[in-house]
């Protein structure tokens, strides 16, 4: 029998330590760590926090787990946002961030095998001196697995795609503690089920991924990046509509409104214009770049844009991006001792305009400070909000603010998160969305994981 809401009993703990020693973490002040995320959701302790190194680790784990019926919530670099690694309803945490090897650069076949505790950072380290690249970029310095758990995405996604894109194939410790690899590494089958994309956004609940094949890029010729203010929000939406439908291939183009700006300015010490600003990036070779630049710069300039201000070096491009991607943190300290809500939304890039201009409307008449910022490329944008702890109003303003942003995007034909997933935030958005589909889910969560094992009461209940 599974104990209370998936918890590990003692009995449990003493027999997982019998076979790990130290590396099983129990004491409250190193739980602790593992109990919360980026996220405004309540910490709660893992009842012991497992650092693994190896995946024999992993397969043992799972086994214990099958046979004191506890549940096993994956860890990596603790960067979500929705609670997906939050145990909320007990269990072990697996740390997997030791798992830190980068097993093989097939450079030929633009692809690598890597272990899920790899951070995205160190991985394009390794691969700059073969001039390869990774591009799924979520900001946040993440691992491997979990931005596949997530199915993340990020700045470059509008031209190189999302984890969905680019993960090519995984290996996975499933619940009966078996080794499941789910595709070889050519480049298209069509051998049966897609088990790929299936576990690629699973959150951690179908199984633990302990390997993953990426697809690799070269380092563009030429990087080039710009930004660019303009009058209006809506002027700024509409440019990155037009170059989308023009097929412009450009790498980023990301929005911040003007509050963004007047948060980002100050956090990262820059001086831009404080108003609704583009942030954009181009790749290619000198002569493709330069046409990108000379429509896209026409788009902007009919839409309201001022003259773009470039960052061609990389240490410009650098403090640009880095700008960026501080900018939940520039809006959380917005304010003194406040914490920070990030929620997000993906439209149809056609109905991207409305979804913003109303929710901008929506925000004119909240009294928590928020941020809009976000991919415009690809439809999806971002809700910061700057949230003092000590107040039940102002989390109950913004859970209202977060569900018409939800239902807005969703009567839109769009989806209630573009790349944060569901976790523990979204679980009734993912059922308005999707209706009887879940459902299914529900059905394959309980054929793979029949004793409900792995991050117990994410998703959906």
């Amino acid at each position: 029998m599974r104990t209370q809401n998936g918890s590990a009993s003692p009995e449990a703990i003493h027999a997982i330590q019998g076979h790990f020693g130290d590396r099983l973490l129990t004491l409250p002040t190193h739980r602790a760590e593992y109990g919360k995320s980026e996220c405004h959701f309540e910490p709660v302790l893992p009842d012991a926090v497992l650092r693994a190194q190896s995946v024999d680790d992993v397969v043992q784990l799972v086994k214990f787990a099958n046979e004191y019926r506890f549940s096993l919530i994956p860890y990596g670099a603790g960067t979500s946002v929705e609670g997906n690694t939050i145990p909320i309803h007990g269990g072990v945490t697996i740390d997997l961030s030791g798992l830190d090897r980068i097993i093989a650069v097939n450079s030929s076949d633009l692809d690598c095998v890597v272990e899920p505790g790899v951070r995205r950072e160190d991985l394009n380290l390794h691969l700059r001196d073969q001039g390869l690249f990774f591009p799924i970029d979520p900001g946040a310095n993440a691992t491997i697995g979990g931005m596949a758990s997530t199915r993340a995405s990020g700045t470059n996604a509008v031209r190189y795609g999302t984890m969905r894109d680019c993960v090519l194939g995984l290996k996975v410790v499933t619940a009966d503690g078996k080794i499941v690899r789910t595709s070889r590494r050519a480049k298209k089958s069509a051998a049966g089920y897609d088990l790929t994309g299936l576990f690629v956004g699973s959150e951690g609940t179908l199984g633990i991924v302990v390997e993953v094949n990426l697809k690799l890029f070269g380092i563009p010729e030429t990087i080039s990046s710009a930004v660019c203010a303009f009058e209006t929000t809506r002027g700024a939406v509409q440019s990155v509509v037009e170059l989308i439908q023009l097929g412009v291939p450009v790498a980023r183009a990301e929005i911040l409104d003007d509050l963004q700006i007047q948060a980002v300015n100050k956090w990262s010490k820059l001086e831009f214009a404080e108003k609704p600003t583009l942030f954009f990036e181009f790749h290619g070779s000198p002569a493709s770049v330069a046409e990108q630049i000379e429509i896209v710069s026409g788009i902007s300039k009919a839409n309201g844009g001022t003259e773009f201000r470039w960052a061609e070096r990389l240490e410009d491009r650098n403090v640009l991006w880095k700008a960026r991607h501080d900018a939940y943190y520039a809006t959380v300290n917005l304010r003194p001792g406040a914490v920070g809500w990030a929620t997000d939304v993906c439209v149809p890039i056609g109905s991207l305009a409305q979804c913003i201009d109303e929710t901008q409307a929506d925000l004119r008449t909240c009294p928590v400070p928020a941020t809009i910022l976000g991919h415009v490329g690809d439809g999806n944008f971002h809700v910061v909000f700057s949230i003092d702890p000590r107040s039940d109003s102002e989390m109950n303003i913004v859970e209202a603010v977060n569900k018409r942003l939800i239902a807005r995007a969703i009567a839109l034909d769009g989806t209630c998160t573009g790349e944060h997933g569901i976790g523990i935030g979204k679980k009734k958005a993912l059922e308005d969305e999707l209706g009887c589909a879940v459902d299914i889910m529900r059905r394959i969560k309980s054929a793979i994981d029949p004793l409900g094992i792995f991050n117990t009461g994410k998703i959906f209940s």
